[in-house]
């Protein structure tokens, strides 16, 4: 398999980038080909420290970076040589299978569903990120391409999550909560309320709507959303999380008492903090374009860019696009 990464993408490319797809290249002898586009003069001084993966990588070069302050639309249409562009290029014309980004999440949304066009039956591609609960791994969809969804785009979502949920998590029979604010078939707004009827039409397994607190206390597989919705939920899960480790680590230092004690619970603090780092997760795939796109987080070490890429390998050897085609030809009518 080959995979595109724009190594210009992220607060710490081209380093952390370059580290993270040497070790992607270690973990993963299934990837054929890593193809690192961006400024090559600085690409190629990262990859000095990394001499012995040269056989397996292509540098190419770009001369345009999209900084975060470029408009995600006007990115596309003025920065035709960036590095995200050139990396989505690559896919669209068949070089590469997939295409993973750490850097501006508009700009590759929008260069995706411009260069590489939907799925056939998709109007309109989500992001999907995994939450993790105290049972499973949850896909939450959409958590921020499309803020401005309409009831089918929702049943889209479900459908595409569902897919996800079971080729590359393996649950085999996904259940899908609907966002919204009571459990109620009659609680929410006009638009949740149209959503729930499409979803519980469709012969998917489809528990009902969900609130807050059943992310984590009563969790399904599968959380649908519009986009605004499913970015707040996702940033406050994060924030929440890097709060309550502050917290601790606060209090703990209180007393000599408490660090002892935080001290035999050492290997339980590591576990939850590896269970909730973003970085073990890599990145979210854009589901509904006509290629492989991951997004990872902008401040991504080379260990959410290594785990990006493996999301990346993951989603084209479970052929996600392919299942997605089948199932939503299945459940939208």
């Amino acid at each position: 398999m080959r995979i595109a990464l724009d190594a210009m993408g992220g607060d710490f490319a081209p380093k952390n980038t370059v580290e993270g797809a040497c070790l992607a290249l270690d973990a993963f002898p299934a990837i054929s080909r890593l193809f690192l586009v961006g400024d090559s003069a600085r690409i190629k001084t990262e990859m000095d420290l990394h001499p012995k993966h040269g056989s397996r990588i292509e540098i190419i070069h770009a001369s345009q970076v999209v900084e975060m302050s470029d408009g995600a639309v006007e990115s596309v249409r003025r920065k035709k040589d960036s590095s995200v562009s050139l990396a989505i290029d690559l896919v669209k014309n068949g070089d590469a299978d997939a295409i993973v980004s750490a850097g501006h999440t508009g700009a590759a949304v929008a260069a995706s569903s411009i260069k590489l066009r939907n799925l056939t039956g998709v109007e309109r591609p989500g992001i999907a990120t995994l939450l993790p609960t105290e049972t499973n791994l949850c896909v939450l969809i959409d958590a921020g391409a499309n803020v401005d969804a309409k009831p089918v785009h929702l049943l889209q979502y479900a459908v595409m999550g569902a897919v996800y949920s079971r080729h590359i998590l393996g649950y085999a029979d996904p259940v899908i909560g609907l966002m919204s604010i009571g459990g109620e078939d009659v609680k929410g707004s006009d638009f949740t309320r149209d959503v729930f009827k499409l979803l519980k039409a469709s012969g998917l397994n489809f528990r009902g709507n969900i609130e807050g607190h059943d992310l984590f206390e009563n969790p399904v597989e599968v959380i649908v959303c519009d986009g605004f919705t499913g970015n707040v939920v996702l940033k406050s899960c994060e924030a929440t999380a890097h709060a309550i480790f502050t917290w601790l680590k606060h209090e703990i230092k209180q007393s000599p008492v408490r660090m002892a004690g935080a001290y035999l619970a050492k290997g339980a603090f590591q576990r939850i903090k590896k269970k909730t780092n973003y970085e073990e997760y890599g990145g979210s795939p854009l589901l509904g374009v006509n290629g492989i796109c991951i997004i990872a987080h902008g401040s991504s070490s080379a260990l959410a860019v290594k785990n990006a890429i493996r999301a990346a390998a993951e989603a084209i050897q479970h052929q996600v696009n392919p299942h997605i085609i089948e199932e939503i030809q299945r459940y939208v009518r």
